[in-house]
């Protein structure tokens, strides 16, 4: 009997380090799609901010003169944002 108990012993053992590891590779796993989304989320911005400063000529301009900027022209842009353009359309 002792030694099917510590048969069991050293399963529940082995057992545990089968979580640990494959709860490390989950957290790696989440950390790297994590990071992937930061990435694209980074260069998205950096692209659209790098269109902003071309077709408005704002790159002498400070973050918040460009902020007022927008403000002035968000109003408009949006009445008149063609129906493909707006975010309640389905992407396709």
């Amino acid at each position: 009997m002792p030694n099917q108990y510590e048969k069991l012993i050293e399963q529940k053992a082995r057992l545990k380090q089968k979580i640990e590891r494959e709860d490390f590779k989950l957290r790696q796993y989440k950390y790297y799609e994590n990071r992937q989304a930061h990435k694209a989320r980074s260069r998205r911005l950096i692209q659209k901010g790098a269109l902003l400063e071309k077709y408005f000529q704002a790159d002498n301009l400070s973050v918040e003169q460009t902020e007022e900027l927008l403000k002035i022209v968000a109003n408009y842009v949006n009445a008149h944002k063609p129906n493909k353009f707006k975010n309640d359309q389905p992407n396709n």
